[in-house]
C-alpha cells in the first residue's frame, strides 16, 4: 500500500503563486506515475497535473504554462507550484498515484484546500 499526504495549501490573492506537496509512504518503489486532481463544490473531480516514471508530463489547458508538476527520484515526495493563481483555480487538491502491480483507482491523499481570493 502506498500513503499520499498533501500540504502547502492556503489562501491565496489572485495572481499569487502556491507550492503543494504530497508526500508518499509505504511501498512507494511500485509507484509509476503520480497525478494532481482538484474538485471544487458542485464539480467533477478533474485532472489537473501528472508525471510518469519516464519524466513525462501532463497539464490540463487551464493550467497549462502556470503550474509545473515535478517529483523526487525516489517517489517519495511530488511537488506542484501553481502561479499566476485565479479564482477558477480555488478547489481541494488530492494527489494520487498510479502503482503496479495495478490498484484500481490508484491511491489517494486526504486533499489540500487551495483558496484563490482578495
Amino acid at each position: 500500500q502506498v500513503q499520499l499526504v498533501e500540504s502547502g495549501g492556503g489562501l491565496v490573492q489572485p495572481g499569487g503563486s502556491l507550492r503543494l506537496s504530497c508526500a508518499a509512504s509505504g511501498s512507494i518503489r511500485s509507484i509509476v506515475g503520480m497525478r494532481w486532481y482538484r474538485q471544487s463544490p458542485g464539480k467533477q473531480r478533474e485532472l489537473v497535473a501528472a508525471v510518469t516514471n519516464g519524466g513525462f508530463t501532463h497539464y490540463a489547458d487551464s493550467v497549462k504554462g502556470r503550474f509545473t508538476i515535478s517529483r523526487d527520484s525516489a517517489w517519495s515526495t511530488v511537488y506542484m507550484y501553481m502561479h499566476s493563481l485565479q479564482s477558477e483555480d480555488t478547489a481541494v487538491y488530492y494527489c494520487n498515484a498510479k502503482v503496479v502491480p495495478l490498484v484500481p483507482g490508484g491511491y489517494w491523499g486526504q486533499g489540500t484546500q487551495v483558496t484563490v481570493s482578495s
